[in-house]
């Protein structure tokens, strides 16, 4: 059959990159291999999910331009895919492998786990619920049958533990790290299904997988401990595992660490797509989006992070990606994120995209500054200033003076350029702009170019003041480009008011 693969995510906060990339890796496949990608929302953990979690995470995936086949907010046959409204069909499957011999049930109280923790510690060891431990402990294993069922019938509170064989070898073989093995005798029997009713991660992740019938599951390497736990789920079950495929970790710039969700805003860069508060303390962390980058810069810039095409190739759309994308171009250590590569990526975006193309996201700034124009203004000016653009939220710091006269001016250009007379050398100046009607770029710049020479003027200072009455620093693009897109009359008014301003 085609590839299915799924992104899982917990509703519980804002999606950090890496599971961006995450969702990449599983889009970039399906696509390649004509696969499915599905989205399945993993909140079996009540007690940490985050109002408005959910949402965010579709939000940022219509945002970033990556569509899932089946999921959340889509549907399809194999649903529901919010976990907590499968909650009814786990239960059998953890009553199937204590039946089987592959689980039991486990009474111990906090109090019980808590003395014997307390017991390791004092030997200078650290307590692990496994096969060297299970049989001191409280539950089905060590308590006869009888009283285990008595239990069960009065409601005592109990879990389900996963029960490895002993001394076992477990073969785990992933698509990028190869082989890997480890000895069950070094692994806790992790809890399964609590007495509340809900499973834990690992059960609840195994069986829908299965009833979903995923062929794949790429995901990250925080997950490669579990691995071994299911693969040996699959065994238990007599079903038929995926194969498994666990990226390498997105580290800090120093490559000291994981980027964690608190890296972000204290590194100076976001670590979530999307802008997101806090329900509960209000705290705002930086986004992508609002931080002024292209979905599509974004999408190229994390699919380099731990994968490349095999050449130099850097700037790559979507469909690029999909083309050259396999798994086993995929790099086994981590990849340092860099700040410095994010706004490259961002700035090559902006360059690619035309003024009209770019207009839509430069309108909510115009309005922020109580800004109308029409919309062929708008895209004059985007073509202008674009090469000088890391971020759409260096449009207005970049062409603010487009649209609103300066009112102050730079003092170190004025005291550079704006010598005595000046004010009535701009005077003629202008007056040799507006004897050109209708304007005419090219010809009002040889003239003026003219006039400096025929009065042996410094143009370089004269050039430079003309532009600094426009735009309130010696800054900007070409200045006769910038006088025609402006407007002769504007540029009258800007002069007059500099020339009063400074020499007043």
């Amino acid at each position: 059959m085609n590839p299915r693969v799924r992104f899982a995510p917990s509703p519980t906060g804002p999606l950090h990159i890496g599971g961006v990339r995450t969702a990449l890796y599983n889009y970039l496949f399906a696509k390649k291999n004509n696969g499915t990608l599905l989205l399945r929302i993993e909140d079996t953990d009540q007690t940490r999910f985050v109002p408005g979690a959910e949402q965010y995470i579709i939000e940022a995936f219509q945002w970033l331009g990556i569509t899932f086949d089946e999921g959340v907010g889509i549907g399809g046959e194999y649903g529901p895919y919010r976990q907590s409204e499968r909650k009814a069909l786990y239960k059998p499957y953890a009553e199937q492998l204590v039946n089987d011999g592959w689980a039991y049930y486990a009474f111990d109280t906090p109090e019980m786990l808590d003395a014997k923790r307390k017991e390791a510690e004092s030997q200078k060891k650290t307590f692990q619920y496994d096969v060297n431990t299970r049989m001191q402990m409280c539950n089905s294993l060590t308590l006869s049958a009888e009283e285990v069922q008595e239990r069960l019938g009065r409601g005592d509170a109990f879990v389900v533990r996963f029960k490895y064989p002993e001394n076992t070898d477990i073969h785990v073989h992933d698509l990028i790290r190869g082989e890997v093995v480890i000895n069950s005798g070094l692994l806790d029997d992790k809890v399964l299904y609590k007495s509340d009713g809900m499973p834990t991660y690992h059960l609840a992740n195994i069986v829908d997988d299965h009833l979903m019938k995923i062929t794949h599951v790429i995901r990250g390497e925080e997950w490669l401990p579990s691995a071994p736990l299911h693969v040996m789920l699959y065994k238990a079950f007599g079903w038929e595992a995926p194969q498994f495929a666990h990226l390498p970790l997105l580290l800090k710039p120093d490559g000291n660490g994981k980027l964690s969700k608190r890296d972000g805003d204290r590194l100076g860069f976001p670590v979530f797509p999307l802008q997101w508060k806090d329900p509960k303390s209000g705290d705002i962390s930086s986004g992508y989006r609002e931080s002024g980058y292209l979905p599509e810069a974004v999408i190229n810039m994390l699919a380099l992070l731990g994968w490349n095409p095999g050449n130099d190739q850097e700037i790559m759309s979507m469909e690029t990606l999909i083309d050259c994308f396999s798994i086993d171009k995929i790099s086994k250590s981590g990849a340092k994120f860099s700040l410095d590569k994010a706004k490259w990526f961002n700035h090559e975006y902006i360059q690619q995209k035309s003024g009209e193309e770019l207009a839509p996201y430069m309108l909510p700034i115009l309005e922020k500054n109580n800004v109308e124009c029409n919309n062929s203004y708008l895209q004059n000016v985007i073509e202008l200033v674009k090469d000088r653009l890391n971020f759409v939220n260096d449009f207005w710091d970049q062409a603010g003076y487009f649209f609103v006269a300066p009112d102050a001016y730079d003092p170190q250009a004025v005291k550079k350029r704006w010598k005595e007379g000046m004010g009535a050398t701009l005077q003629e100046v202008m007056k040799i702009i507006e004897s050109f009607e209708p304007f005419d770029q090219q010809k009002a710049h040889d003239a003026v170019m003219q006039y400096i020479a025929d009065n042996e003027l410094n143009m370089g200072q004269v050039l430079n003041s003309l532009r600094l009455a426009i735009v309130g620093a010696a800054r900007g693009p070409e200045l006769f480009t910038m006088i025609n897109v402006i407007g002769v009359k504007e540029v009258r008014n800007r002069l007059d008011k500099a020339i009063k301003t400074i020499e007043g």
